[in-house]
């Protein structure tokens, strides 16, 4: 089966313009800017650094645009970026918040609780989290109070059935490294999820604890630790440096598995949402908050599409046969 085309990503893109509710197809964009009240501003607190979330951005913007938001004339936007401190993150969304911004953007669970502490008036976007309501982000997902509101997965059931997968594609793997953040407020939840599953499947799980991205350099003896694969959990840190995990597992000869961008990366498998639209989504989030909507009334959104992605020139070079059944089932075969 052949990868997924521009045609196919420009698909979802327009399914995410559907989902505005048909804001733009009832009126011109020139109107809907002349609507806004004022010019508005912006803070987007970054986990990371910018080139790390760049796809992201993009689609951020373009569904301001979308929305009638031009960049520089009647919306500006002030960033802070923590690259892959977490540390920074609650000092960083305190200064944007001095700075008067209307909304506050942010993407990863660390980012949204570090704005959550930085203020209680201010409104949050999410343009992703894990589990809100598991940590304390939101009240609910469909009346979620506070200033907090966007869109939202259950991450530690998303990373369980990373093993699922495993099993399914590699019937000799027992040993698994997770790859995990001890600074991700969600990486408690996951980890018992994780362990659970791996219980009912017969695997032992090894923690991989690493908090920065020049901590990736500790995992190159991976073989010597008797591994059979490394999973790979969703992390701002790890989304970021997606290509540098999956070479040293690739090195260590061990399949990988982790979010979407994993397998594209040279993993063996990803699964997961699609990221790129859901900082695309954000934006319908940021035009109902700067229309006066407040964020307690929005409810928070979860992904109702996963993408499974398979790396067979990976499984080839690994000497795995992944089951024709699992590749049938794949929305993107890297062959």
């Amino acid at each position: 089966m052949p990868a997924l085309s521009h045609r196919g990503a420009d698909m979802r893109r327009r399914e995410c313009i559907a989902l505005l509710g048909g804001l733009a197809a009832v009126s011109p964009l020139a109107a809907l800017a002349q609507q806004l009240p004022r010019t508005a501003r912006i803070g987007l607190l970054g986990a990371t650094g910018p080139p790390d979330v760049e796809s992201g951005l993009v689609q951020f913007r373009s569904g301001l645009r979308d929305l009638g938001y031009v960049e520089g004339k009647n919306i500006f936007i002030d960033f802070r970026w923590a690259h892959d401190n977490y540390a920074r993150l609650e000092g960083l969304a305190a200064e944007l918040v001095r700075l008067n911004v209307d909304v506050l953007v942010t993407y990863g669970t660390p980012g949204t609780l570090a704005a959550k502490q930085a203020t209680k008036t201010v409104p949050i976007v999410m343009l992703v989290s894990g589990d809100a309501v598991g940590t304390g982000i939101v009240e609910s997902l469909p009346r979620p109070g506070g200033n907090v509101t966007g869109s939202s997965f259950l991450d530690p059931e998303l990373n369980a059935k990373l093993l699922d997968l495993l099993r399914e594609a590699d019937h000799f793997t027992r040993r698994v490294g997770v790859l995990i953040n001890p600074d991700n407020p969600v990486t408690p939840s996951n980890l018992r999820t994780m362990e659970r599953t791996a219980e009912s499947l017969g695997f032992e799980l090894q923690q991989l604890r690493v908090r920065k991205a020049d901590q990736l350099d500790d995992l190159i003896s991976l073989s010597a630790r008797g591994l059979d694969a490394i999973a790979v959990v969703s992390d701002s840190v790890f989304v970021a440096n997606t290509a540098r995990i999956a070479k040293i597992a690739a090195n260590n000869h061990l399949p990988s598995i982790g979010f979407v961008e994993v397998a594209k990366a040279g993993g063996l498998i990803g699964y997961g949402v699609d990221l790129p639209a859901l900082w695309y989504r954000g934006a319908f989030f940021v035009d109902k908050v700067l229309r006066g909507t407040k964020p307690a009334s929005i409810p928070v959104e979860q992904p109702t599409k996963f993408e499974l992605v398979i790396n067979l020139k990976t499984a080839t070079a690994l000497g795995i046969k992944v089951p024709p059944t699992l590749v049938a089932r794949a929305d993107e075969v890297i062959e």
